[in-house]
């Protein structure tokens, strides 16, 4: 195997050995910092506004950064370091730092380096806060160059396939999986809050179900099984239900082996969670609950622009719902309930405008149906409730209309956050639906569900009426964070192979590999 660095990279090698030549260790074990830039920064001005000498040195500190600028005047070197907290400015006199060590951090120091620096705080005549450095060490040598500091990485595609670097140069996606995170721990604040526990269930199924999608497959060579990677985790939470608990929820990686795009993504994070005694209603006021604190926990605020549009999650309270026959026909002039064959379905939909492949099954005809002349208008909270039955396999009947069912989906910024129902617990119904799921499939919807006995077994065990609910993580944040793909929510989302390079292996970022579009369809 052939490795190959390119001119910079060798430099920046050949730096590295100069330091190993000085018996200076460029990737040393362990790093002495006491303070972040940000911590130091608040230590500085707590000591100055207890002084009348703003120009007074603060306590000695040790930072340690990358370093992400250098400017070079005369005997003084001024470098800016960045931690996960803030920046700070580095002033390195010759005078201070000595000769020798001066000239190293001159020389075989360089953009993109962590560095451990170790001096007293002061303000300059400019006024920006600045460590007096004293002591500056290599923690680890950068080989490759960071991306330009003003421009950023800009090229999507690579931001992509090297998120590392995309993070290293754009404060913005930093920011992005900040508020992420904050998000989760919102869910779990609110959810622990009521009473709800967390769980794990399996991600490789000796049966897949629960959702509407097709799945990954694999084989377990030590059991010589197929298993599936699972689409949803619906169904053994509901098992958990069956067994006993009464609140549970799982924020899992689920995997859905179909197309690309904006909004779908190959893998993806899911919140999950069922109430005992709850039905769709009860589900419905905490979602809304749910989402609200999110937002507040992530932005510090309920209302936010989400693609121009001001959205606004306190207002009205509680949020508009709708039932999903109306909504399709206020939208499409289209009632499904009349035209209760696949084939005038079909006819009245390709009418309306709709592009609906010939093969559709009724169910699927009806989610176009939504998917094309609703879902785009949703823009402030809504609730849409009460779907066929064809078109929700575990979900319950309405008492007054047994041919609709007990569910609800939420959208907001035009797209779909969640999908709920009051959850099917009789297992003779339950079966009968399984049993329409497989008609379909040999109809030709792949998507539709295989019939999971196990599943009827625990529900003959009796299951208490029950709520439940899927939300999305991927797409909340999306949505909170104003961003167009998942891709840009996801840190490391699935991309296509690169071509195989027969040359020798190089690395940094290429002018010459043949990249793919950023959004694919």
């Amino acid at each position: 195997m052939e490795i190959q660095l390119s001119d910079l990279q060798e430099q920046r090698r050949e730096k590295a050995e100069h330091f190993r030549a000085a018996g200076i260790d460029p990737f040393p074990t362990r790093a002495k910092r006491s303070h972040t830039t940000a911590e130091a920064l608040a230590l500085f001005e707590a000591t100055e506004s207890t002084t009348d000498d703003h120009a007074a040195p603060g306590e000695q500190v040790t930072l340690a950064g990358r370093v992400v600028s250098r400017r070079h005047m005369g005997k003084t070197l001024f470098s800016h370091i960045r931690d996960g907290h803030g920046e700070l400015q580095l002033y390195i006199r010759k005078d201070e730092l000595g000769d020798e060590a001066y000239d190293r951090a001159l020389k075989l120091f360089d953009l993109g380096d962590w560095v451990q620096a170790t001096g007293t705080l002061f303000r300059t005549k400019t006024g920006e806060v600045s460590l007096k450095t004293g002591e500056v060490t290599m923690l680890s040598k950068a080989f490759n160059a960071p991306p330009e500091k003003w421009h950023g990485l800009q090229d999507i595609e690579i931001r992509y396939r090297q998120r590392y670097a995309d993070l290293i140069s754009n404060a913005d996606v930093r920011d992005i999986f900040i508020k992420r995170s904050r998000i989760i721990t919102a869910i779990r604040t609110y959810l622990d809050g009521l009473g709800y526990i967390e769980v794990e269930t399996p991600v490789l199924q000796p049966l897949y179900g629960g959702a509407a999608a097709r799945p990954f497959t694999t084989h377990h060579n030590a059991l010589d099984q197929t298993f599936y990677l699972r689409i949803a985790d619906e169904l053994y939470l509901k098992r958990l239900i069956v067994g006993g608990y009464e609140r549970v929820y799982e924020i899992s990686k689920d995997f859905r082996n179909e197309g690309v795009d904006r909004n779908h993504s190959p893998e993806f994070t899911m919140l999950e969670f069922y109430e005992a005694f709850a039905d769709y209603t009860t589900i419905m006021d905490r979602a809304e609950a749910l989402v609200t604190q999110a937002a507040h926990y992530a932005l510090g605020s309920t209302t936010f622009i989400n693609q121009g549009n001001t959205i606004d999650l306190a207002t009205p309270s509680p949020w508009p719902r709708k039932t999903l026959r109306q909504a399709i026909k206020e939208g499409s002039g289209i009632d499904y309930v009349e035209h209760p064959e696949q084939a005038d379905l079909l006819a009245v939909a390709r009418k309306a405008g709709a592009d609906i492949e010939s093969d559709t099954v009724w169910p699927r005809i009806v989610d176009e149906l939504l998917k094309q002349f609703v879902r785009p208008y949703l823009i402030q909270p809504t609730f849409l409730i009460d779907y066929p039955v064809e078109l929700s396999p575990l979900a319950k009947r309405k008492p007054d209309d047994p041919t609709h069912v007990e569910r609800f989906q939420l959208y907001i910024g035009g797209g779909e956050l969640a999908n709920s129902f009051t959850e099917l617990n009789d297992p003779m119904d339950q079966m009968a639906r399984f049993l329409e799921q497989v008609k379909d499939r040999a109809a030709g919807d792949l998507d539709a569900m295989p019939f999971d006995a196990d599943f009827i077994n625990a529900l003959m065990y009796g299951m208490p009426p029950t709520g439940g609910i899927g939300i999305g993580i991927d797409r909340l944040t999306m949505l909170l964070t104003d961003q167009t793909t998942l891709r840009d929510v996801i840190l490391f989302p699935a991309m296509r192979k690169l071509p195989v390079n027969d040359g020798p292996i190089s690395f940094g970022i290429s002018e010459e590999i043949e990249l793919e579009p950023a959004d694919q369809a």
